[in-house]
């Protein structure tokens, strides 16, 4: 019996992360889930038969920890981020700098640690959560699009290098996903706006064709395929789950 494939999510917590651990543990993967809190990613993997890793994806002693606990990794989705809102004249640098550590820099590093024992064996698949700012610019969040737009130039650039070496690496792009974080973020957009809720969903919702929220299992569908036997052609793509936000 061939041994399960073993994917790491980050991020993997809750949200999307969470989702795209479900997928693949449903698909027979062996799973590890990873996150900056072991209380973020116990419970999910207690649920699902998954193995829980602390990890601070901008912190290269701690990545180097989490891998090398984790072992060989057929499968990485680089899922953790962060996003603070602010317009530019009022971010701080700091803040600027955590989102290029945790948004592209924890990526690059996570990167690192399994590409040496995908290209000795030959395959491997990469998958980088980028999000529709990594194709296009909000105000509000040049902080966050900086960072994805990077991280878009960090798959493409990755692809280009180890494509020979039977390695795959992708991006996708999810616009608005129906989170539990999203919800929060809403109320505090609403409470500081003066608008309701729903004027605030109606607001964002509109900006695709489809006029709604994505599921997170949609996108992890999306993140499981990339992964998948029949996808070995496709690397270095950006795939956009937007409902046409793009389009516009």
């Amino acid at each position: 019996m061939a041994k399960a494939r073993h994917v790491v999510v980050t991020g993997g917590g809750r949200g999307l992360g969470a989702a795209t651990a479900r997928r693949f543990k449903e698909q027979g993967y062996r799973v590890t889930v990873m996150a900056r809190t072991r209380a973020e990613i116990e419970g999910l993997a207690d649920e699902i038969g998954a193995y829980a890793v602390r990890i601070d994806v901008g912190d290269p002693a701690s990545v180097e920890a989490a891998f090398m606990a984790a072992g060989p990794v057929d499968v990485l989705v680089n899922n953790a981020g962060m996003m603070r809102p602010s317009l530019v004249t009022k971010t701080d640098v700091r803040v600027w700098e955590e989102h290029l550590k945790v948004n592209l820099t924890g990526a690059f590093l996570c990167s690192l640690k399994v590409l040496p024992g995908m290209i000795s064996r030959g395959h491997g698949r990469i998958i980088n959560v980028a999000g529709t700012p990594g194709l296009t610019g909000y105000s509000g969040l040049a902080a966050l699009c900086a960072s994805k737009h990077g991280l878009i130039g960090f798959t493409r650039a990755l692809a280009a290098e180890v494509g020979h070496k039977g390695v795959t690496v992708n991006a996708v792009c999810p616009g608005l996903i129906d989170t539990e974080a999203l919800h929060q973020g809403m109320d505090v957009l609403a409470e500081k706006s003066g608008q309701t809720k729903a004027e605030v969903l109606e607001a964002i919702t509109t900006r695709s064709t489809q006029k709604r929220l994505f599921t997170a299992e949609e996108v992890a569908d999306a993140i499981a395929w990339l992964a998948g036997p029949t996808t070995s052609g496709i690397t270095g793509s950006v795939l956009p789950i937007d409902g046409g936000e793009l389009l516009r």
